[in-house]
């Protein structure tokens, strides 16, 4: 994603520092001079990074720490402590509740990607149990009802707009009322945005706001624009009660840092951030497990989340206990590409994943390994059941292999890797299944020997930057399995 550079140069000013012989003053300065101009690159303004970099250097101490004492450890949760303070402005957004009518309204200026979001809210909700409805008050873009019409209608959702009517006032108001007499929960209303800032614009938002008593006010913002998102943010806030904030397109401009901390400077939180144009491209903003992945320290719990909404809680533990088992076969292979695919981009999913870092993904490589995917699970398509559940693929022979080249429309070749990443997979899981305790109950969670054995199996600096044997044990617990 867009931060993945500054990521990436925040996790070697780190990583250069633990690898220095000593951790003194000069390494520290070193360290802290590296971040910060990985922040200015970013376009984070100068008085923040400098009062960051201030913050950091009292935080720590070098010559009051114990001997002993994990310096690399402690400088990194002050570098932690500080971007989240930066990014967090200590107050939470109003959040909608399920079966309670609430009125969002949407604000922003115009390319900012606001009607596409408004959609991408709407199916979030819709997602979670919502009763969402979209209600188009921009009658000063042309095609701006036809685009949330086509949105609404792609994303199964109601909608309310005209062609013949101009005040937007009045289309707010009346689609506002007619939602709520259709028992809609998440009532959005879209309004006008223009290509600045100017007093019309400013003038029609309160209107609209005075005539709908919005319960919350959206300012989506444009992630590209740099420094320049701080007077934006602050005019719209200031003349729209802003409540929360969605940054869009974070997928590929490299300025992106500037555009958090300018909104985290106005002291409204930001609550979503876009990815990308489809509706799956779309982010809950948490600042701790984002500046954690943005880190390479991952967010497990998120992962965990992912793995939930992706998979029937009732196939979770039968999925994992297939796999320690050993029972690793080319139908359980296919169920775990399925899985992944269900969780969204895969450089979204690995960021999670402590110790990797998001610059390892560039930009382009999530399609390519969407499309390996999709190629595997195509060729595993034409297998029989015979060979989907064979724990032996080795007795595949050059004519089978032939005959589900042909089948699936693949080469020869596509089918060799195929059983060849599925060898390298299943011989992981051969590996853990002779680790595990040979009296282990059919629940394999159920003991705390089962814990330990997979506590010693993960490499111990992985274990230490998760945060110890913990974090491990509330995943599991969060999974349905039992400690």
């Amino acid at each position: 994603m867009v931060l993945a550079q500054l990521g990436g140069s925040i996790s070697r000013a780190l990583a250069q520092m633990s690898n220095a012989t000593v951790i003194d003053d000069k390494a520290f300065a070193d360290c802290l001079h590296e971040i910060a101009r990985a922040l200015l690159q970013s376009d984070v303004q100068i008085r923040m990074v400098s009062d960051m970099r201030a913050n950091i250097r009292r935080a720590v101490n070098l010559d009051a720490l114990p001997a002993g004492t994990n310096k690399r450890r402690i400088i990194q949760q002050a570098v932690f402590a500080e971007l989240c303070n930066m990014l967090d402005p200590g107050k939470p957004s109003f959040t909608p509740t399920k079966g309670k009518p609430s009125v969002v309204m949407f604000v922003g200026l115009q390319g900012s990607g606001k009607t596409t979001t408004c959609t991408k809210y709407a199916h979030y909700h819709q997602l979670k149990g919502f009763k969402p409805s979209l209600v188009c008050a921009d009658t000063f873009r042309a095609g701006a009802f036809d685009q949330l019409k086509q949105n609404a209608t792609k994303a199964k959702i109601p909608y309310y707009g005209s062609y013949m009517e101009s005040d937007p006032v009045k289309i707010a108001v009346e689609g506002v009322e007619r939602f709520r007499k259709e028992k809609s929960d998440l009532i959005i209303v879209d309004t006008s945005g223009r290509h600045k800032q100017e007093a019309a614009l400013f003038e029609e938002m309160r209107q609209v706001a005075e005539a709908t008593k919005p319960d919350l006010v959206i300012f989506v913002m444009d992630g590209s624009i740099g420094q320049a998102a701080f007077d934006q943010a602050q005019a719209f806030k200031q003349s729209a009660s802003v409540g929360a904030v969605i940054v869009t397109k974070l997928d590929g401009h490299a300025k992106g840092g500037g555009a958090l901390s300018a909104v985290a400077a106005t002291k409204s939180p930001v609550v979503f951030i876009g990815t990308g144009e489809h509706m799956q491209d779309f982010e809950v903003f948490d600042v701790k497990p984002f500046v954690s992945r943005l880190l390479g320290m991952g967010d497990l719990s998120g992962l965990v989340n992912k793995i939930k909404d992706a998979m029937p809680a009732d196939q979770q533990p039968e999925l994992m206990q297939r796999l320690i088992e050993g029972t690793f076969t080319l139908r359980v292979f296919y169920d775990l590409f399925q899985n992944l695919l269900n969780m969204g981009p895969i450089g979204q999913v690995l960021s999670m994943i402590p110790g990797f870092r998001s610059e390892l993904m560039p930009k382009g490589h999530d399609k390519e390994s969407q499309a390996k995917i999709k190629r595997y699970m195509t060729i595993m398509d034409s297998m029989t059941n015979a060979e989907l559940d064979s724990t032996n693929p080795k007795l595949m022979s050059e004519s089978r292999i032939k005959r589900v080249a042909r089948g699936s429309g693949r080469t020869m070749k596509d089918v060799t890797d195929m059983l060849e990443e599925y060898k390298r997979i299943a011989k992981v899981c051969s590996k853990l299944k002779k680790k595990l305790p040979k009296n282990m109950d059919r629940n394999v969670m159920n003991n705390k020997d089962t814990l330990n054995t997979i506590n010693n199996l993960i490499p111990k600096q992985l274990l230490n930057q998760i945060g110890g044997v913990n974090p491990l044990q509330s995943v599991m617990k969060q999974m349905g399995l039992k400690t």
